[in-house]
């Protein structure tokens, strides 16, 4: 096991961590980004299976998350507003009349504290940053504790800890795009994905949840029996083409189950399956992706990485119906997602 600190630009830190197989995860502090992940194919080849930016400067901007912790609250808004306990809280809207994830103040273009730790099987670094009320518009100042681990059973581990000293909104999670092919040698319309989940949140044209919570089953939504993700992005269902071609949706995981997701690309043979507590996920397929981004091993393009975001869903400010997501001053928000990478040869 081993851990690398890098000094990079105005109080940017890298850490790169390696566990004994050769597996490593290289993360900035700014952002909490996820740069790359280096994992072997089927023939032992260790390539990157991440969306990174081959300058590291473009990640101040990071028009598309790569990679980042986004929070307070992960997704959109609706209208960028909403009452609490009685107050009305007027938002940034970023995006058409909504706020999407918590806006230029929101924790991916932070720079967070970053401590790295090792011991015997485990190495890691716990990020730490203070979110204020007067800089977001949220109520309530927060304290946020964001941890990776990576261990030698190439379990890449996030740990995410939050509390407030006042009621308030909270859901975080990792917005890294997964290519499991490895350097973004092909699209993810091959991956096969299996989600346990039979529920989705209906989107308007804003992209907005309506409230309404659809039965996917046997639709194009259905990942029970695994399926391609092709299926969702050449579909003419109105859900998967309101989105850009693809799915940028809300899946509820079964009621008293942990979410569980596979991932599988047969050619390079790589695997990732996904544990969390989280209540449910956005599965994101880069329908917005540009082509005029220089990434770490290519030229981005559309539906060049495939995002599991892990987290609650913002209708629930507005929506019955949906997991809640308020933490109270007394509290203490406590979410975790462990990713696990492997091979089938």
């Amino acid at each position: 096991m081993n851990i690398e600190t890098k000094t990079l630009q105005n109080d940017w830190y890298q850490f790169t961590l390696t566990n004994d197989h050769g597996m490593t995860v290289t993360l900035l502090n700014y952002g909490g980004i996820i740069m790359d992940i280096s994992t072997p194919n089927k023939d032992g080849q260790f390539e990157n299976v991440v969306l990174g930016y081959n300058n590291v400067q473009d990640y101040e901007s990071n028009q598309h998350y790569l990679g980042a912790i986004i929070g307070q609250v992960a997704g959109r808004i609706e209208q960028a507003r909403f009452s609490l306990n009685g107050k009305q809280y007027e938002l940034e809207k970023n995006n058409g009349n909504n706020l999407l994830h918590s806006g230029t103040s929101g924790f991916h273009h932070s720079i967070w504290t970053g401590e790295p730790f090792q011991s015997e099987d485990v190495v890691g670094v716990r990020l730490s940053h203070t979110g204020k009320e007067s800089d977001d518009g949220l109520p309530g100042n927060i304290q946020v504790h964001v941890t990776y681990s990576l261990n030698n059973a190439n379990q890449l581990i996030i740990d995410y800890g939050a509390t407030t000293d006042k009621t308030t909104y909270v859901t975080l999670t990792n917005h890294s795009y997964f290519n499991l092919s490895g350097n973004v040698k092909n699209t993810i319309h091959q991956h096969n994905v299996t989600i346990n989940s039979h529920q989705i949140a209906e989107l308007n044209e804003e992209l907005i949840p309506t409230g309404k919570i659809l039965n996917i089953t046997n639709s194009t939504f259905d990942f029970r029996n695994k399926r391609k993700l092709n299926d969702g992005i050449t579909s003419n269902s109105l859900q998967n083409t309101i989105v850009g071609n693809g799915y940028d949706h809300y899946f509820m995981f079964e009621d008293g189950e942990l979410g569980e997701v596979s991932v599988e690309d047969v050619i390079s043979g790589r695997t990732l399956d996904i544990e969390t507590n989280q209540p449910g996920m956005v599965m994101y397929t880069g329908n917005n992706l540009s082509d005029d981004l220089p990434l770490a091993n290519s030229m981005s393009k559309k539906h060049a990485g495939v995002c599991f975001e892990t987290q609650a869903s913002p209708a629930a400010i507005h929506h019955e119906g949906f997991p809640n997501m308020i933490l109270h001053a007394d509290e203490t928000y406590k979410k975790q997602t462990i990713f696990t990478f492997g091979v089938n040869k």
